[in-house]
């Protein structure tokens, strides 16, 4: 089945919720080779380190579809009760459908049970995306100069835990 976008013009095909799970090392591998799907042209694959995988299993996710991974989630807990958030990524077929919402939602789940009491992410200040995404969950924005070394600003994301009171995605505007 297929819907078309009222802003767009385009259709887009509707699918069964992705399931998510555990990520597995088989499923980086599943990423990175098809790397473009989910970042585009921005090169991340260094940043698939497959030891936060094996090592952070019980806070690492994949969300499932029929064909493969529609999103994915790499994050595991500091000492001092922080979920940080390294990766998140929803496929270029899936983004809108708030997968990377529900992605977070379960993250911060695994993270309290793990003994988090907070999330944490960084993105770069060009990332827009990100920004108005995490802002739209409930995180603060901070600019940190030199964050990831001299001259490597970055934008911080922290938000208390539970989740569960992140604010609700605000409605589409709607087209008569």
């Amino acid at each position: 089945m297929s819907t078309e976008n009222s802003q767009t013009g385009t259709a887009r095909t509707e699918r069964t919720a992705a399931q998510i799970t555990r990520a597995e090392v088989a499923d980086v591998h599943q990423v990175l080779a098809d790397h473009s799907r989910y970042w585009g042209d921005r090169d991340l694959r260094p940043l698939h380190q497959l030891a936060l995988v094996q090592e952070f299993g019980s806070t690492c996710l994949a969300a499932r579809d029929a064909e493969g991974i529609a999103g994915y989630l790499v994050g595991f807990v500091t000492p001092t009760g922080t979920g940080y958030v390294h990766l998140i990524a929803i496929r270029d077929d899936t983004r809108g459908s708030g997968l990377g919402r529900r992605l977070y939602a379960a993250f911060a789940e695994a993270a309290q049970r793990e003994g988090a009491v907070r999330l944490k992410a960084i993105t770069s200040v060009a990332n827009t995306g990100s920004v108005t995404f995490h802002r739209s969950l409930g995180f603060e924005a901070t600019v940190v100069e030199d964050y990831n070394g001299p001259g490597r600003t970055m934008v911080v994301f922290q938000r208390p835990l539970p989740f569960a009171d992140a604010p609700a995605p605000s409605p589409s505007p709607s087209t008569a």
